[in-house]
């Protein structure tokens, strides 16, 4: 009777390090699929507030925008933002018109001039956000 037992132990030991193996094979396979999808996630954020560094810029520099009519938008070509690699913004401003009648103005005195803005921001493992703000 003890003859007929040898291998079991074998076999057995053998069917749970391979069980062993695929499960570690699992987790490390899921903890770089989690680790890629963080780095994905911090690259966005970095593409918006890109977008929104761009944004800001662009609303410094309106003085500088054509008002005229028929006027084309004024484009600021991609750049890298101070501090960064990887990071860049590029903005499109343009003039949409005046607005008049504003709220708190006396007798219409007041005109507002109001421009567009679209920034596009860019980031690693081409991450992109875009932004339009208005602006008067």
């Amino acid at each position: 009777m003890l003859h007929r037992e040898r291998g079991a132990a074998l076999a057995v030991a053998l069917i749970l390090l391979l069980v062993l193996t695929i499960l570690a094979f699992t987790g490390m396979t899921t903890s770089i699929t989690e680790l890629t999808m963080s780095g994905n996630e911090q690259f966005r954020r970095n593409a918006t507030q890109a977008a929104a560094a761009g944004v800001e810029q662009a609303i410094a520099r309106l003085g500088g925008v054509a008002t005229a009519p028929g006027s084309g938008p004024t484009v600021v070509p991609a750049a890298l933002l101070p501090g960064s690699t990887t990071d860049r913004s590029s903005t499109s401003t343009r003039y949409v018109g005046d607005e008049i009648g504003l709220p708190q103005s006396s007798a219409d005195k007041f005109i507002g001039l109001h421009f567009v803005i679209d920034s596009t921001g860019t980031s690693s493992r081409n991450a992109r956000d875009l932004q339009t703000q208005g602006v008067m």
